[in-house]
């Protein structure tokens, strides 16, 4: 999915309060939900707890027996919430019956006990607040893994595009041949939308005023019949008086690049390229190379089309290299032979 290749940390994050609410309250508290078995005073609500004290006082009034007692009441804080139920009880043979039992417990009665029932209660408190304490911290490491490995990945591959077929643009210089520093022509050509018949073309001529060959830019498929048209991609062509081919690439909108079958009607046209400003497209002959530079770019926005799908504005500016060498007439019937053979 786009979401998760765009943002992996909060795709993460996403998935795991998804899998957390799947975990915890539907299958841990509806289908399958937690049995106390086994459990102790101390696991009892402080309303239980307080029953218990009482029960527990109640029958040592009539028995007199210290050891149950004992065993009821102590090492969970029995004693604590006999003295609490002693200082709020208004009955008097009750407070005495629950000052007994406390005494017995910690041998001091109720003097100096101050630990209300609630602290005793609230001890429960403790091992959920652990849990969301560990679940913080667990998605904020996800989180920082996610963000950290999102930062080398920008600094090993800077300027990397955030499409991830998204084609390269070729070298300025190629190890075949040399090129002179400074471009022999330049040409600068502008389309803006209702411009149907866009098509410019420029002649390549050295300092001597020699024919080298022709580059252009046009259109190369719109969306829709409707006028005026709403261009999606351009052919942007380069061709050399010194090699019969004509090397074309095709610069196509967001849309286009990323619509399979837009995609596959325009590959016999020539090599596709994601459309992004500022970016420089290479063409290069036998003898010549073309820097096609997307100075200014900016899209349509209709509702009966997608978005990001046609130009508005579209300016591209064209630098001509001659390579270093001596050249001499083109092998056409080299060529020939080689598509004949395909």
């Amino acid at each position: 999915m786009e979401i998760i290749r765009k943002r992996p940390g909060t795709a993460a994050a996403v998935a795991f309060l998804v899998g957390l609410f799947i975990g915890l309250v539907v299958l841990g508290w509806w289908l399958w939900p937690v049995e106390w078995t086994g459990a102790g005073p101390q696991d009892l609500t402080t309303a239980n707890q307080e029953l218990f004290v009482r029960t527990v006082a109640e029958l040592y009034s009539f028995d007199g027996d210290s050891v149950k007692v004992m065993d009821a009441l102590g090492g969970w804080g029995g004693d604590s919430v006999a003295c609490q139920l002693a200082q709020t009880s208004a009955d008097p043979a009750q407070r005495a019956r629950l000052e007994a039992v406390a005494a017995i417990v910690n041998n001091q009665g109720c003097v100096g006990q101050a630990a209300p029932a609630a602290e005793a209660a609230g001890g429960g408190l403790g091992p959920t607040l652990l849990l969301l304490f560990l679940l913080l911290l667990l998605m904020a490491a996800i989180l920082f893994v996610f963000n950290r490995r999102n930062a080398l990945l920008r600094e090993t591959q800077p300027g990397s595009s955030r499409y991830a077929d998204a084609p390269k643009a070729a070298p300025l210089v190629t190890q075949e041949a040399e090129i002179t520093a400074v471009p022999i022509a330049r040409f600068r050509t502008n389309y803006a939308r209702g411009h149907d018949t866009y098509d410019d073309s420029f002649s390549i001529e050295n300092a001597s005023g020699d024919f080298l060959g022709e580059c252009g830019v046009g259109i190369s498929e719109a969306l829709g019949p409707d006028a005026p048209r709403s261009v999606t991609a351009f052919e942007v062509w380069l061709f050399d008086k010194n090699d019969i081919r004509t090397i074309t690439k095709v610069i196509m909108s967001d849309h286009a690049f990323f619509d399979d079958a837009l995609k596959a009607k325009l590959a016999p046209k020539g090599e596709p390229v994601l459309a992004r400003a500022h970016e420089t497209i290479v063409l290069e002959t036998a003898t010549l190379i073309i820097n096609a530079e997307i100075t200014e770019m900016d899209y349509g926005e209709a509702t009966s089309l997608p978005p990001q799908s046609y130009f508005e504005r579209f300016t591209i500016e064209l630098s001509a290299w001659a390579k270093e060498g001596d050249f001499g007439d083109p092998d056409v019937q080299g060529r020939v032979d080689e598509l004949m053979d395909y």
